[in-house]
């Protein structure tokens, strides 16, 4: 499987984190069946952009790209997003991309001019197919530049040409760097071979990225499929308009990890079916830590149950249907609803050996739908704790005992005024079975 990385010349937003999150619960389904899945994600990490922004800052690309590397693979990693296999990097396979360049010309499918290769749209039939477009709207819609060098107008760049004070490289037609579209075919030929099983992006790559390196691959390969399957990501809405930098509404990735738990967001990339749009709110984000919050609390009221992760049939056969993640948090929910309930159920008292077995199953399928989903992989208490020093805890939970001692003392007016307290540190009391519990707002 490939996943088109991102273009490491800055932040990257929230949106192209979506991507990574689905696939990352894909890539853990797949293992689940074909164990030995490999598995890509490239970075791109030679571009205009990070040309210009190297430029602007007067240094070498390496400085924005080894930066912006580290940062991404940080972010990732909070967001709970298993390392892939494989992470090429564009500018370690200039060789692969020099020798796929010069078969298409070989084959006729590419020809230089002025400096530039370009891939010959007319001499591939089929493009356009991927996407489903007529070409003059695939053209319309690429805002292609129409240079005099070009057979055609589609036609598309494989090498440019680059002035002594841009990032090159020595090739059979100059000094110059690689087109985008060529990076991905020659990366995902250079690991995973002429035909992959699947490549996976967003739906905004589909034209002209993707289109473009199903031509030029198949070319290249001499017809042979290049992926067997492709699968789109949907992008994220913000007020009901797509979040793009053009439109001033990006929420920078890095920031928000910050500002909210990473489990969170997680969760709230989720929510919606990967091929759907998804409504990128404030609040969705906090019904999304008030769902962890109940979850978790479901954990801690299991503490004293011995369990180990177990799938639950009903959370993998939603995975299964389509990656339907929906589903299967909403088997999520259930399953912690039905533990709550039978948790209450044997609250005064031992509970039998028959009670204490379903809490523990119970307890196995939250634990294993919450791995394959990439969920509840901390403790309780480090997700109750996030963001506070132990010693703060420790007050709140003594202020806590202190009134539930005031409550059986009958002395009201003090039980009254520590509640009041907690409330004006926003500290909120939950009443359970197990006894008053306390969480931050």
């Amino acid at each position: 499987m490939y996943l088109c990385g991102p273009t490491v010349y800055n932040y990257v937003h929230i949106g192209n984190a979506r991507g990574p999150v689905v696939f990352d619960v894909l890539a853990k389904l797949l293992r689940r069946h074909y164990p030995k899945l490999i598995y890509a994600r490239n970075i791109t990490d030679v571009d205009d952009k990070i040309n210009a922004a190297a430029a602007e800052q007067n240094v070498p690309i390496s400085t924005i790209t080894d930066k912006f590397t580290a940062i991404y693979r940080e972010d990732m990693l909070k967001l709970g997003v298993t390392p892939q296999d494989i992470e090429p990097h564009a500018t370690d396979h200039i060789p692969h991309i020099i020798a796929m360049i010069e078969k298409l010309i070989a084959s006729e499918h590419a020809y230089a001019a002025e400096g530039h290769v370009l891939f010959s749209v007319a001499s591939y039939a089929d493009y356009g197919k991927l996407s489903r477009r007529p070409m003059d709207e695939m053209i319309a819609g690429a805002r292609v530049d129409v240079a005099p060098y070009k057979r055609d107008a589609g036609d598309f760049v494989l090498w440019k040409p680059s002035t002594p004070d841009l990032p090159g490289w020595d090739s059979p037609w100059g000094r110059g760097r690689p087109g985008w579209h060529i990076e991905c075919s020659a990366m995902a030929e250079a690991h995973l071979g002429e035909t992959i099983d699947i490549h996976a992006g967003g739906n905004d790559l589909l034209f002209p990225h993707h289109e473009n390196e199903v031509a030029q691959s198949t070319c290249a390969h001499g017809g042979k499929v290049f992926a067997r399957f492709w699968i789109h990501n949907g992008m994220l809405d913000f007020g009901g308009t797509k979040m793009s930098k053009s439109l001033g509404n990006v929420s920078v990735l890095h920031g928000l990890l910050e500002a909210h738990p990473p489990e969170a967001l997680r969760y709230a990339l989720l929510t919606a079916h990967y091929r759907q749009p998804l409504d990128w709110t404030d609040g969705l984000i906090e019904q999304s830590i008030k769902t962890l919050d109940r979850l978790y609390g479901t954990l801690r009221d299991l503490s004293d149950i011995q369990a180990e992760p177990v799938i639950p049939e009903s959370v993998e056969t939603a995975l299964c249907d389509d990656l339907n993640t929906p589903i299967a948090l909403s088997e999520l929910a259930r399953i912690a609803g039905e533990a709550r309930s039978l948790r209450n159920q044997v609250a005064h008292n031992t509970g039998n050996d028959s009670e204490i077995a379903d809490l523990s199953r119970l307890k196995s399928e939250l634990l294993g739908a919450g791995s394959l989903l990439g969920l509840l992989q901390q403790t309780p208490a480090e997700w109750f704790a996030r963001g506070n020093d132990d010693s703060d805890d420790a007050r709140i939970q003594a202020l806590v005992d202190e009134r539930n001692a005031a409550k059986k003392a009958k002395d009201f007016a003090r039980s009254d005024a520590i509640r009041d307290q907690l409330a004006a540190e926003g500290i909120l009391l939950e009443d359970t079975a197990q006894g008053v519990r306390w969480r931050r707002a």
